[in-house]
């Protein structure tokens, strides 16, 4: 299953984040054998890592970041409706036994051409014991796991306490609650903040 957002230029950003956009440098014609575009982008636009220099003024950028986190057996919990913080009791109904990644799905539609300043984000709380619990990574289908106006950003503190890894804009929405095995690899940008990555999800076993 693709749980990827799709990356156009009607894709949401954060308010004051760079839109994609692209441009076509060259162009299959006589005497031109291919397509070639630039394109301009936030690395935080559609499904995308964050890098520990995202909120780490001393952290690395996402093509120092170890893969591992981001390949590997995962969980999708439902917290539908839950907000504007997810706490321990929207998601303790699924969180026996969990596996190191946990993908945390919203909405019921998610909003893949809109900004939504009314996201629901991770309580910081929750990220502790989640990261008590052996969890390595964290995703959800919001564009962060901060409320969209923090600014002191608790649930990314916590991660880089706790050496956690995100995902966020998740499109969870055809995603039955349960057990996966997740890929999303994020490129080797060897000094950015973030990159986007072609999240999947594939049944076990």
């Amino acid at each position: 299953m693709d749980i990827s957002a799709p990356v156009h230029a009607g894709s949401p950003v954060f308010p004051g984040d760079t839109a994609y956009s692209q441009q076509w440098c060259a162009t299959i014609a006589p005497g031109c054998p291919v397509n070639v575009s630039a394109i301009t982008l936030s690395p935080h636009v559609g499904s995308h890592a964050d890098a520990p220099l995202h909120y780490d003024a001393e952290g690395p950028a996402i093509g120092a970041v170890a893969l591992d986190a981001f390949i590997g057996p995962c969980r999708v919990i439902h917290a539908i409706g839950a907000g504007p913080l997810i706490t321990w009791e929207h998601i303790a109904h699924a969180a026996q036994n969990l596996p190191p990644r946990v993908l945390v799905r919203t909405y019921e539609r998610m909003p893949v051409d809109r900004w939504d300043g009314a996201l629901a984000a991770y309580a910081p709380e929750t990220v502790e014991r989640l990261a008590d619990l052996g969890v390595v990574l964290i995703g959800i289908d919001t564009a962060s796991i901060d409320p969209a106006e923090s600014k002191a950003l608790p649930s990314h503190q916590v991660i880089r306490r706790r050496g956690l890894r995100v995902l966020e804009n998740l499109v969870l929405d055809a995603v039955p609650e349960g057990d996966y095995e997740l890929i999303a690899l994020p490129l080797k940008f060897t000094t950015a903040d973030a990159s986007p990555v072609r999240a999947v999800l594939r049944a076990l076993g």
